[in-house]
């Protein structure tokens, strides 16, 4: 470090640390402090080398400007007020604060007692007032500057209704893959391997959502269990330092440069509803120690935080500078990491104005009028920990949202339940009654199976419960109504008769997907059949259950593959995908004296669904017509355990038909149709292509 240090009073803005060729401009958002200390540190992190009072404060913004100071220093602050927890003050200049607005950090959280603002030996718990340094504990702030070198890097232009989601874990997609160098694996550059990108381009996924990657430093509060998810964020900037070989930043950026090269999209899952800091009881890192009272939403008793996120306090989205942080970090991640969208963990809980979920809230309004935003995927997680949380269909036109109710549903009818087929029919159409307003397009839905949280779809179709006991909670975590069917045997087994309705269940539930409006999303793993062996909650499982095992990919493995590529394929030829608008049931054209609609349901007697059919508990079958040119489809869902003989409408008589997809596997693709009568095999669907014929 500089002896020779200038210092000078700053700017307000950029929030953060910003370096020049002279020195470094320090900004730190505090409302309630009293005193702010900025702590600089050796390269090793280890020793304080120097600390510098920041005494000017504008619109509680505080800043100063080192001359001298450069890329590459360590620092943190020390945020002086009073500590009154049941006034809702919690200041500590005992503990280093991480900079809000860090881009690197150096070091790692090492759980000690020290990080918390009070004595953890006390009986009066967060009420006492420790006085133990956290310094050497907690990792240190690093001034950065941005030198990568995009080049041409732009981002991928995919149609709306040819976009295919793939979701992973950075960490365990590659962990066990036999072909990437073991340094690289579970990181960054082994998702930029050729390997990889390869399989992807090969699976003809469009986009990538990779699970939280903002740094959360593994183990919570010194636990034994592994925060493997990543869903308790300590930066909203900073790329967590397990998924980086060197702690280098630009390996991330060297990832998503080479993703876009083979026009896969980049998505996010961000978790903004609240941090690792937790409740009362929780450490003291950053927010907690700068301004507990603007950075979380407290109860009538301050003592205590607003929880709607089940993590122990919600980040306060409701303060003008907390929402400034949260706007300024997605802009970051867009404009300097490229990244191409973001899944928005709980975003009920962002979107609350006075406790309540409001889509006029701050965040809302402010993510609609960004400029930067506005060009970004924005995906929510419609709802959160609480039962006035859950909001899907409640937020804006030009936001997209998972669609737990088609999950539910088609596992639902595909494990033969009863009286599934009317919800089931508005779910494969785009479910218009949840988004169908305010001009939203057709893929605001984001269908999914399976995804992280939960069965993968091997399991799903192999266990009628949840298997979490290895969690530690005595296996009463994860979700209870999981609308699975196990065929008969609980787990795996060796039984022909049940592996086989297993098989013909998993590829029907994902030709079903596949070929539903609105836009799909795969768990990685469930296209060659990855099992989590029954546990439905693997948040904590960094190792072999929640791992990808490359080498363990059977032949039949592999055939599942082909059969999901095969429907990726089909979809992205599928002209009736690129519609933007719901259907209306709108008289399209009379053809062979049949009034032909945009979209049409039929039963097995070749007639159109009637008023009294949809209310039938037995029904077990549908199918759909869907207008297009050059080619309309017409699809079967069959869920009884027997085939069933279909009478085609009296309007296909005369057009040239041919099966494009048999989920059964019974009959080839591209096989012609020419009986006005057609066996539909148990467990199946099938995707019939109609052409008119030449005049």
């Amino acid at each position: 470090m500089n002896n020779d240090i200038r210092v000078l009073s700053g700017k307000p803005y950029p929030l953060g640390a910003t370096c020049d060729e002279n020195g470094t401009n320090f900004a730190l958002f505090s409302a309630h402090a009293e005193k702010v200390e900025l702590c600089l540190f050796d390269e090793s992190g280890c020793k304080e080398l120097k600390r510098f009072a920041i005494t000017v404060n504008d619109n509680n913004i505080w800043h100063i400007y080192l001359e001298g100071i450069g890329a590459g220093q360590l620092y943190g602050y020390r945020v002086y007020g009073p500590y009154e927890p049941a006034k809702g003050k919690r200041f500590n200049p005992n503990k280093l604060l991480m900079d809000p607005y860090a881009k690197q950090l150096q070091g790692t959280i090492i759980w000690h007692k020290a990080l918390f603002g009070y004595d953890t030996d006390s009986p009066d718990k967060d009420l006492s007032f420790s006085t133990l340094d956290s310094a050497p504990y907690v990792p240190k702030s690093v001034v950065t500057k941005d030198t990568f070198d995009w080049e041409d890097d732009r981002r991928p232009q995919i149609d709306a209704g040819k976009r295919v989601i793939y979701e992973m874990h950075v960490g365990g997609y590659t962990k066990l893959h036999p072909k990437i160098e073991a340094a690289q694996r579970g990181k960054f550059t082994g998702l930029a391997s050729k390997e990889v990108i390869n399989y992807l381009n090969w699976l003809d996924v469009t986009s990538v959502e990779l699970l939280p990657v903002f740094s959360f430093f593994g183990e919570k509060h010194g636990m034994y269990i592994d925060n493997y998810w990543g869903y308790e964020t300590l930066s909203y900037f900073v790329p967590e330092a397990r998924y980086m070989v060197e702690n280098n930043l630009d390996e991330f950026k060297q990832m998503v440069k080479a993703l876009h090269a083979n026009q896969k999209e980049v998505i996010l899952d961000v978790v903004y509803n609240h941090t690792i800091e937790g409740n009362q009881l929780g450490p003291t890192l950053c927010y907690r120690g700068i301004d507990n009272e603007s950075y979380y939403t407290l109860q009538s008793n301050p003592r205590f935080y607003f929880d709607s996120t089940g993590c122990g306090a919600s980040f306060n989205l409701q303060n003008p500078y907390v929402l400034t942080l949260v706007m300024d970090s997605l802009r970051y991640w867009v404009e300097k990491m490229h990244v191409d969208g973001f899944r928005f963990d709980l975003a009920s809980s962002m979107s609350r104005m006075r406790g309540e979920f409001t889509p006029d809230s701050g965040f809302l309004m402010a993510a609609r009028q960004d400029e930067v935003l506005r060009q970004a995927l924005l995906i929510a997680e419609p709802w959160d920990a609480t039962m006035d949380g859950y909001r899907i269909g409640g937020f804006p036109p030009g936001w997209h949202e998972w669609n737990d109710r088609y999950r539910d549903v088609v596992r639902r009818f595909w494990r033969s339940d009863r009286k599934q087929v009317g919800e089931l029919a508005s779910r494969l159409s785009g479910s218009s009654d949840i988004f169908g307003y305010a001009n939203r397009d057709i893929d605001s839905s984001i269908n999914f199976l399976t995804s992280h949280d939960g069965f993968t779809l091997h399991d799903l179709v192999s266990y009628n419960s949840k298997h979490n006991s290895v969690n530690g909670e005595n296996n009463r975590d994860g979700n209870d109504a999981n609308w699975s069917w196990n065929s008969g045997i609980e787990g795996e087994t060796e039984d022909a008769s049940v592996l086989n309705n297993r098989e013909l269940r998993l590829k029907a539930m994902l030709a079903t997907l596949l070929m539903s409006f609105g836009t799909p999303m795969l768990f990685a793993g469930d296209e060659f059949g990855n099992t989590q062996f029954g546990n439905n909650n693997p948040y904590c499982q960094n190792n072999v259950l929640t791992w990808i095992v490359w080498n363990a990919i059977r032949q039949e493995d592999r055939n599942l593959a082909r059969y999901v590529r095969y429907l990726i394929q089909l979809r992205h030829k599928m002209s009736v995908f690129n519609r933007t608008k719901f259907f209306s049931g709108r008289l399209i054209e009379k053809y062979a004296r049949y009034d032909i609609k945009d979209i049409m349901w039929f039963r097995e007697d070749g007639v159109e669904f009637q008023s009294q059919d949809w209310y039938m508990e037995d029904k077990r079958s549908l199918a759909c017509f869907i207008y297009g040119e050059p080619a309309a489809y017409f699809i079967i869902y069959n869920a009884n355990a027997q085939s069933v003989n279909w009478k085609l409408p009296e309007f296909m008589h005369k057009t040239n038909i041919s099966l494009v997809l048999d989920s059964s596997e019974q009959i080839k693709a591209d096989t012609p149709i020419e009986s006005e009568n057609v066996e539909i095999p148990a467990w199946s669907v099938w995707v019939l292509e109609l052409r008119k014929p030449e005049k």
